[in-house]
């Protein structure tokens, strides 16, 4: 009797370890099955720091929704003809069950190969073969044809801001421009005007302060390595605000700014901030587009059902938001970590506290977005977080905005911030809702404002503006040349200039 019941009980513990063991392999990641993609796997996308993206995926065929373990996979990367090839990876865990895997080269290389491993096992359809030269950033070797470039790149046919921006102007006249510009803006504004000729960057400042001037110079010469800009020439506003108002009865001059706003009509860039992190990725920047996917805080529900916010008193309504904060300190905790702007109320508004990481705060599910001088530049960061942002209503903008569309990529509050706190209880009481937001947020920012992207925009936007040229550029009195940098280290041999030298 007793043997039967050992029996019965020893085959129920067999059936249910088997179980386990499958359900625990189906668990576990997959080499064969795991995903692989993103432009850091094909040889003529070329980028200060190259990027590609796994997907962990079991056996059953089931995306991983959140981390297998941040040292699940490993990355080797190599070149045949170079054993010491001087690569720095980096794997971020996205927590989502997927992985960013940045690597920045710091010599030219040929037919690359990119392993990915799981266990040793290789993963997809490794090893990667990019074949060919692969360009490290400051190779200075374009691609002849803009066209193939973009091609290459798979940048868009179009951007919104680009055609509205530029629909106000039928034509450009630079030899005009040179006068009216300077005429206008260059005794109270700081101006570089810029003439790209023969792909070679020719400046001139203007102003006093100019300092500004090496976000774009950077930007100029990496873009000039990469590809053969038309021929243009161009003014970029280096203060805050944009300058040309919107007069009806005035023929506005085209004028280069960071950001835009609803009562002037400047040709916006992506602002000098996210430009540079695209530039010093793995370099001089520690927060980047790339380096926040790795860095979200914990899962949706481990985060503290909060509002965040800290900065400095750049607007009047951030001193507002404190005051609301100090009173509603279970909902909203935002505080001053410098005072510049409105001084004599520090006793009011402080005292200052501490800076605190940009990557603590998506220890918060609720990420306050409110104007500094003008827009904002933090916002593509906490977009790429994943906490839910609530985006003050601004009459600036971004060259991305445009794309953006509230209660989907964001949660919209007043401008006076009279309705935040209802916004923030409605996050709070509609938990699921938020969470999307949040995903969709994150999700518009890993597609649109990662390196690429950026090159892509400044790209057509000069081709666009070149279209519209009536005279041609000229490198004007005054101008100098700014130089590419040398590396006399780790020079490279440009295939492309030999082929063009041959012809």
């Amino acid at each position: 009797m007793y043997s039967i019941k050992l029996l019965l009980l020893l085959m129920l513990c067999i059936i249910f370890m088997t179980r386990r063991s499958k359900a625990a392999a189906a668990a576990a990641p997959s080499a064969s099955k795991t995903l692989i993609w993103g432009p850091g796997l094909e040889t003529n996308i070329f980028l200060p720091a190259r990027f590609f993206f796994i997907q962990t995926v079991d056996s059953t065929g089931r995306n991983f929704t959140t981390s297998p373990g941040e040292k699940t996979f490993e990355v080797k990367i190599t070149s045949p003809t170079d054993p010491y090839a001087r690569i720095w990876i980096q794997i971020l865990d996205r927590n989502d069950g997927s992985f960013l895997v940045r690597y920045r080269m710091y010599a030219s290389y040929t037919d690359l190969h990119v392993q990915i491993l799981l266990k040793d096992k290789l993963v997809g359809k490794s090893p990667y073969v990019l074949k060919g030269a692969v360009y490290h950033e400051s190779c200075d070797c374009p691609e002849p044809s803009g066209a193939l470039w973009e091609k290459n790149m798979h940048c868009p046919a179009s951007f919104s801001q680009i055609e509205s921006d530029l629909s106000v102007f039928p034509s450009v006249d630079p030899d005009h421009n040179t006068h009216e510009i300077l005429r206008r803006f260059g005794k109270r504004h700081s101006l570089c005007h810029y003439t790209i000729k023969h792909n070679q960057v020719y400046i001139k400042t203007h102003g006093e302060h100019v300092g500004f001037r090496i976000f774009m110079d950077a930007f100029l010469l990496s873009l000039t390595r990469k590809v053969k800009v038309p021929d243009i020439e161009f003014f970029v506003n280096l203060g805050d605000w944009p300058l040309e108002k919107r007069r009806a009865s005035e023929k506005p001059s085209p004028v280069f700014s960071w950001c835009g706003s609803n009562d002037t009509q400047d040709i916006v860039m992506p602002t000098y901030d996210l430009t540079e992190s695209v530039l010093e990725t793995m370099g001089r920047v520690s927060l980047d587009m790339m380096s926040v996917q790795g860095h979200t805080g914990p899962m949706w529900e481990q985060k503290i059902s909060k509002a965040f916010w800290r900065g400095r008193d750049s607007r009047k309504e951030r001193l507002e938001l404190v005051k609301l904060a100090r009173a509603n300190p279970d909902m909203l905790d935002a505080a001053l970590t410098n005072f510049f702007f409105f001084k004599h109320d520090e006793s009011l508004y402080g005292p200052l506290v501490k800076h605190v990481s940009f990557f603590d705060f998506f220890k918060y599910k609720y990420q306050i977005n409110v104007d500094g001088t003008v827009a904002a530049y933090r916002l593509p960061y906490l977009l790429a977080g994943d906490s839910a942002v609530f985006k003050h209503d601004s009459i600036y903008y971004e060259h991305f905005y445009k794309q953006l569309q509230p209660w989907v990529h964001y949660i919209p509050f007043k401008a006076d911030l009279s309705d935040l706190l209802e916004k923030i209880q409605w996050a709070t009481d509609h938990d699921e809702e938020a969470k999307r937001i949040a995903l969709a947020g994150q999700q518009f920012a890993r597609t649109h404002l990662m390196g690429d992207s950026i090159f892509c925009y400044y790209f057509k936007l000069f081709q666009k503006y070149a279209e519209l040229q009536v005279t041609e550029p000229k490198v004007r009195d005054g101008m100098e040349l700014v130089e590419q940098p040398k590396d006399e280290l780790f020079p490279c041999y440009c295939a492309r200039k030999k082929v063009r030298d041959e012809l």
